[in-house]
């Protein structure tokens, strides 16, 4: 199973180093990761790899929103079935 997680907010440091470490110690391997800066915006997408991942999906959401309030960001998390049907045109 892949998720789709998104990261924006303020741009600060740690915040991808933040990210990866929790997502490692789920056992969430990282397939794609994309970052961009826009005038002080920090904005990251990363299609993970859900399927060994130690923790419930629940646990993960938590887990990542926990995260976010650390950091001052908003990250989210979406099964990549559930993201592609959102996108469809």
């Amino acid at each position: 199973m892949k998720g789709i997680i998104t990261v924006l907010g303020h741009d600060r440091v740690g915040i991808i180093a933040r990210v990866c470490v929790f997502l490692s110690g789920a056992n969430i391997n990282i397939l794609d990761i994309s970052q961009t800066i826009v005038q002080g915006f920090f904005n990251m997408v990363m299609v993970v790899d859900l399927s060994g991942a130690s923790l419930t999906f629940e646990d993960i959401v938590g887990g990542l929103n926990a995260a976010g309030d650390e950091l001052g960001v908003q990250i989210k998390l979406q099964r990549e079935e559930i993201f592609n049907s959102m996108h469809r045109i």
